[in-house]
């Protein structure tokens, strides 16, 4: 039998569980396993410039290809604790990342030695399973059981802390018989498919509520094609935008009290049957008033996790299922139905959706300068074209570009739900353009977000990661402002300062620009409105030039207040910009406003 470390052991079976990149920072507890991995071959690696950063680098990894799974890897101690904001997110989402950590030497740990830490107690909370091996003769099992976990039932990340003696200790291992373990996922019977079709049968004007599940799952062309057999109207969750392009006519529009469109949420408010798949209920979709958001209409609800089932309100019928086994079963039963002809013809409904669309839309197109927000996606739009992948993470600034961008392909808006991590865009940007250099990358970021890591731009410039990063600046924490109006507040939200060094940039304070290219990248300051689609196609070129992240900072007016619910009511959303009432309005709409 072969012997080798069982840090080498580790990375034997890192690539044999398919991993082929990884990224972290090392340090002297974890240089052992870094030594294998020189030593071993097969896996590149990317070095960031924040652990925290590491954990979103794997996160964006993971969201930009299906069956990646994203490794961060990180020393003992303040490594740790720093992914843990990345396992959070991950665990929101139900994105597998494995995090490995170093740690003190095993006679020494309950010492409190320099660094240790219990991190499998801290991470436990926000991951599927937490371990700190103990004996050097396990690791192999754990590394396996980790894949397994992470990709069986309801994916998620893993934690595997090594202290340095059991990475360095010698173990019997071969990594030529080694195979991974097989994946559980639950899948729904063919009578359990028969009796939610039931319930869509008896409804008059019946949705699909698409989740997360589904693009996990591979399954968004199974989704589309039920929707179009039966043809019922989809509504995409944040989670699950771009499982339905945008422009397919039966693309209802999102749902929620802030990610959402106009006629998404006048859609759903007269359906009278929902199917929901793969989909969490989250509460920016349905709203904390859930009276108003299940108030005469059904629900069937498949998830692949059993106890999501009822969790946020009881559906009249649920399903625990991953979402590609029942979308398969779906299809084929629909399929049956409607040759017997016993599929009723939706078409006046689907058609009234897409009337909805025509006439209830948010203006884009102003003039003003400093600009408004709304008008940097309406360039957006413009310039970047179906096959862009947008990056995201929190603020004014998601939320505006969920309610004004398009999307067209599964995988292509990349944003953490739930979690919703401030500095998260630059390093999952950076791991999407790496897991797809070949789909161009565009990041979108508020000021603040991108403040949190904007270090791990000198990641992208030292390893080639080219990327373009649209930042909306208006020196203010824009959602946390709006959020205060409730409370007749605004303190602590304003990060306008003259800068000494940058005059010209008045009280917008920090010169996102001169840090940007002092981090190695390029950058484009735009505050003309009518400049935004020159720069995006300069930003594009100057990237593909210099293979490095490229910044657009579009300077905004310091106060926008983008449309929500002020009262946590899917039916009572808030419009406080002027809306469309002219085609010109809106002009890269995805159909035209009916004037």
């Amino acid at each position: 039998m072969p012997r080798m470390t069982a840090a080498r052991a580790a990375v034997e079976i890192l690539k044999r569980e398919g991993v082929s990149h990884a990224f972290g920072v090392p340090g002297a507890a974890i240089n052992p396993f870094y030594k294998a991995l020189k030593e071993g071959g097969g896996i590149d690696h990317t070095l960031a410039r924040h652990v925290e950063g590491a954990s979103h680098m794997a996160e964006g990894y993971t969201r930009a290809e299906p069956g990646n799974i994203g490794v961060c890897i990180g020393t003992s101690g303040p490594a740790g604790t720093d992914m843990i904001t990345g396992l959070y997110s991950a665990i929101g989402d139900s994105i597998p990342i494995l995090c490995i950590t170093g740690q003190a030497p095993t006679n020494v740990i309950h010492k409190e030695d320099f660094q240790a830490v219990d991190i499998a107690s801290i991470a436990k909370p926000v991951t599927k399973a937490a371990t700190t091996v103990l004996e050097a003769a396990q690791v192999p099992g754990v590394f396996q059981q980790a894949f397994h976990l992470m990709r069986s039932g309801r994916p998620g990340p893993v934690l595997i802390d090594l202290p340095i003696d059991v990475q360095l200790t010698e173990i019997e291992f071969d990594p030529e018989t080694y195979e991974p373990l097989p994946v559980w996922k639950p899948a729904a019977t063919r009578a359990q498919i028969e009796k939610a079709l039931s319930f869509l049968l008896e409804a008059e004007r019946p949705l699909i509520v698409a989740g997360g599940g589904v693009i996990n799952a591979d399954a968004s062309a199974l989704l589309v094609e039920f929707a179009e057999v039966t043809g019922t109207p989809v509504v995409p969750t944040l989670m699950g935008w771009g499982t339905i392009p945008d422009d397919h006519e039966l693309n209802a529009g999102m749902v929620g009290l802030q990610t959402s469109h106009r006629y998404g949420n006048a859609n759903f408010l007269e359906s009278d049957f929902v199917l929901g798949i793969g989909n969490r209920w989250a509460n920016r979709h349905t709203g904390y008033k859930l009276d108003v958001y299940t108030r005469g209409r059904k629900f069937v609800h498949v998830d692949i996790e059993p106890t999501q089932i009822g969790k946020i309100f009881a559906p009249d019928y649920g399903i625990t299922s991953d979402a590609g086994a029942a979308l398969r079963l779906f299809v084929e039963v629909a399929k049956e139905l409607k040759a017997a002809g016993r599929l009723p013809d939706r078409s006046a409904w689907a058609a009234s959706t897409q009337e909805r669309r025509t006439t209830l839309q948010r203006r884009t197109h102003f003039d003003d300068i400093p600009m408004k927000p709304q008008r940097v996606y309406e360039e957006m739009n413009k310039a970047f074209g179906p096959e862009t992948r947008y990056v995201t993470t929190i603020g004014l600034s998601q939320i505006a570009g969920a309610q004004m961008l398009h999307v067209y392909r599964p995988r292509h808006w990349i944003n953490c739900g739930q979690a919703g991590p401030l500095g998260w865009t630059i390093p999952a940007a950076l791991g999407a353009a790496t897991a797809d250099p070949g789909t161009p990358v565009v990041a979108l970021s508020g000021d603040y977000d991108f403040q949190f890591l904007i270090e791990e731009l000198a990641v992208g410039a030292q390893h080639r990661i080219p990327y373009v990063h649209v930042l909306v600046n208006n020196s203010y924490l824009g959602l946390i402002r709006q959020a205060q109006l409730g409370l007749d507040l605004d303190f602590q939200v304003n990060l306008e300062f003259e800068n000494i060094n940058s005059p010209e940039l008045g009280v917008y304070g920090v010169d996102h620009v001169k840090v940007a290219e002092g981090l190695g990248c390029k950058a484009i300051r735009v505050t003309d409105p009518s400049e935004l689609g020159a720069a995006f196609e300069q930003a594009r070129k100057l990237a593909a030039e210099h293979r490095v992240p490229v910044v657009v900072e579009a300077i905004l007016e310091r106060i926008t207040n983008i449309a929500m619910s002020r009262t946590a009511d899917i039916s009572d959303v808030t419009e406080f910009e002027e809306i469309a009432t002219e085609p010109g309005h809106a002009p890269t709409a995805i159909v035209p406003l009916k004037s």
